[in-house]
């Protein structure tokens, strides 16, 4: 696949320090330690059996032109540890119902998505989607940010890596670092508002990417709203210093308790739209009452061309490679 003419390079339990009157601090910095090793080690043996997975299941699927790649949490997780420890410049971006309504509807979006070296689902209804064109798709490959948020967070601080998080108010930014910082000791996070001026060469926009390349995050998560996030990520893609760049939404307003988080098992069913449409039903009513009716629109036509036959024997493609080596880290 020819790369896109904007890439010109191509609540866990939390640990609490106990002082014990006879204990040392030299005791508790070794017990410390020993605790961090142990979930690094864990982390570890995770990555490696959802790298196996991956190896399985090296493939992407694709329907109403999109491309997807169906994978479960775990082996998400592992794609992201694997991206930093190969020193690759990825840009993982999820697709969701809305995603797809805007895909088809705005063609700098689908340019984005051209660059984008992992596509995941997030959404039942993108699941039900694939099986309707033939895919077998699992429950367990749809992954969305409140379900992922802390095993990746988990991964980042068990490796001593870091994390920049670009999006949301600025208060509900600094309070979910705040709660991130404490339930994984030794987080490193920094945080920076979603509300500037994003412009290509504003002040504001020229400060923040300073900012951020100076801190080198290993994880770069951008949650300022689709496209918004999307079409900044495209615009300075060549001009970040970091690793893995994830278009993440509001992952971090759940984090942060400014955003109720919908019940697992809602989402288990194909129901967290139903949450979210009582919980915010000024924003979300337009979307889930024309977009839905659009994406059946899309079928129906394509059932039409294809006389009635969507699902057929299937086979999975192989992915090519879109990310991007970056330059050897320097000898310490």
């Amino acid at each position: 696949m020819s790369e896109p003419p904007w890439k010109r390079n191509s609540n866990s339990d939390r640990d609490v320090l106990q002082f014990e009157p006879e204990g040392t601090y030299a005791d508790i910095a070794e017990s410390e330690a020993q605790k961090m090793q142990k979930r690094t080690a864990m982390i570890d043996e995770r990555v490696e059996n959802s790298m196996k997975g991956t190896q399985r299941h090296e493939g992407e699927v694709s329907f109403l032109d999109v491309t997807l790649h169906p994978r479960s949490l775990v082996e998400l997780t592992g794609l992201v540890e694997r991206g930093i420890l190969n020193r690759r410049k990825w840009i993982i971006a999820h697709h969701n119902l809305h995603s797809l309504y805007l895909f088809h509807r705005q063609p700098r979006l689908r340019e984005f998505y051209a660059g984008v070296r992992w596509i995941p689902i997030d959404g039942m209804p993108l699941i039900g989607l694939g099986r309707l064109y033939g895919y077998d798709l699992k429950r367990e490959q749809r992954v969305t940010y409140v379900d992922w948020m802390d095993s990746l967070v988990e991964l980042i601080a068990a490796r001593g890596w870091r994390i920049f998080y670009l999006g949301s108010p600025k208060e509900v930014a600094e309070k979910g670092a705040v709660a991130l910082r404490g339930r994984y000791s030794g987080l490193q996070i920094e945080v920076s508002d979603g509300y500037f001026d994003a412009r290509p060469g504003s002040r504001e926009n020229e400060a923040l990417l300073k900012r951020i390349n100076s801190y080198a995050p290993d994880l770069l998560m951008v949650g300022m709203g689709m496209p918004r996030q999307e079409f900044w990520i495209q615009d300075h893609f060549d001009r970040l210093n970091a690793n893995v760049i994830l278009a993440s939404g509001a992952a971090i307003d759940y984090i942060a308790g400014a955003v109720p988080t919908p019940p697992r098992w809602a989402g288990r069913l194909g129901l967290e739209w139903a949450f979210r449409l009582v919980n915010e039903p000024r924003r979300l009513f337009g979307r889930y009452l024309k977009e839905p009716w659009y994406i059946v629109t899309l079928v129906l036509f394509d059932i039409v061309r294809k006389r009635g036959k969507l699902s057929t024997t299937v086979h999975v493609k192989k992915t090519t490679d879109r990310g991007r080596d970056l330059p050897a880290a320097p000898d310490e």
